[in-house]
């Protein structure tokens, strides 16, 4: 009879009996079972002992944040980080985007190209020059048209793994590529590294952007992590006259910051180069230093060292 539990649902001797939320039984858990659950709990607790370990030998940790796809987060983080690699700072990428990542492809790595493990278990990141050190879910990929068809909680457990067994060294930053979005992957960085120094928020001047990113801001604001800035990507382009074409809108990124009342970090202009530099797995900031936009990052780079060294000592 429906509702009412049959032989088959009595009790078994050693187990946890819980109200089945939808059959109005019983839900059993053995005590295999019961083991299986303490053992991955355990496992979990060790990989955040771990990645509290390796966080500690790094300075500042620093999320680039934006909740809108397209705008360019993956460029922004790849040229930052170089720009401050090149102003003598020792540097990381870690690529939280899992079913989307391009930070490798930016700097030259093969998907697939794995990364080296120790026999300690510990995994080394691919150093690029300028000498920033690379771990990505595209790494571990056997090609780039490889889908990852993950839930939120294997995503979860995949980006606390690759932080408890990264061995980074000794870093004065390092910059965390999130995907679109305010859901598992920003909420895990969050909660999973100690003392993370905040988020670096990427727009683009359209509307559309503007509004989404905002959702970036407020989301940053609920879970109390620190606001470094904004950068606004793709601001204008400028033609070999010097006449300035504001393409998808003007002032998002000032009108966000002082909105929430952060810091304004400059803007990058349009660049075809930008493009042909990444699709041939060229860093833009170093290929093509004299540019504007890689001017625009040096300055940029300097306004975040500026804010974060003199606000954390």
């Amino acid at each position: 009879m429906s509702g009412e539990p049959g032989n088959d649902e009595r009790p078994q001797r050693g187990g946890l009996r819980m109200n089945h939320p939808q059959r109005g039984g019983d839900l059993r858990v053995s005590q295999s079972g019961y083991k299986q659950v303490a053992q991955r709990m355990k496992a979990i607790q060790e990989q955040q002992k771990m990645i509290v370990q390796r966080m500690s030998r790094i300075k500042y940790k620093i999320g680039i944040l934006s909740s809108k796809g397209g705008v360019g987060k993956s460029f922004v983080t790849t040229s930052l980080a170089a720009a401050l690699a090149v102003e003598g700072r020792r540097v990381g990428v870690f690529d939280a985007d899992v079913h989307g990542p391009s930070v490798p492809r930016m700097f030259g790595l093969r998907e697939g190209m794995g990364l080296p493990a120790r026999m300690d278990g510990s995994i080394v990141p691919q150093e690029v020059p300028p000498g920033v050190k690379v771990v990505s879910i595209g790494l571990l990929l056997p090609g780039e048209e490889t889908p990852v068809i993950w839930r939120g909680p294997i995503k979860t457990s995949a980006i606390r793994e690759l932080l408890a067994y990264t061995d980074w060294g000794d870093l004065d930053y390092l910059l965390i590529d999130l995907p679109p979005g305010t859901g598992d992957e920003q909420l895990t960085i969050a909660q999973i590294i100690p003392k993370l120094t905040g988020f670096i928020l990427v727009t683009i001047p359209s509307e559309v952007s503007k509004a989404v990113v905002k959702k970036a801001a407020a989301f940053a604001k609920r879970i109390n992590v620190p606001l470094i800035g904004i950068i606004e990507n793709m601001a204008y382009f400028e033609c070999p006259d010097g006449t300035r074409h504001y393409i998808f809108g003007r002032g998002a990124a000032r009108e966000i910051a002082e909105e929430f009342g952060i810091p304004y970090l400059g803007e990058i202009p349009i660049d075809p180069k930008i493009r042909e530099a990444n699709d041939r797995g060229e860093v833009f900031f170093l290929a093509y230093p004299d540019s504007k936009a890689a001017k625009s990052f040096m300055e940029i780079a300097r306004k975040v060292i500026d804010y974060v060294e003199k606000s954390h000592t």
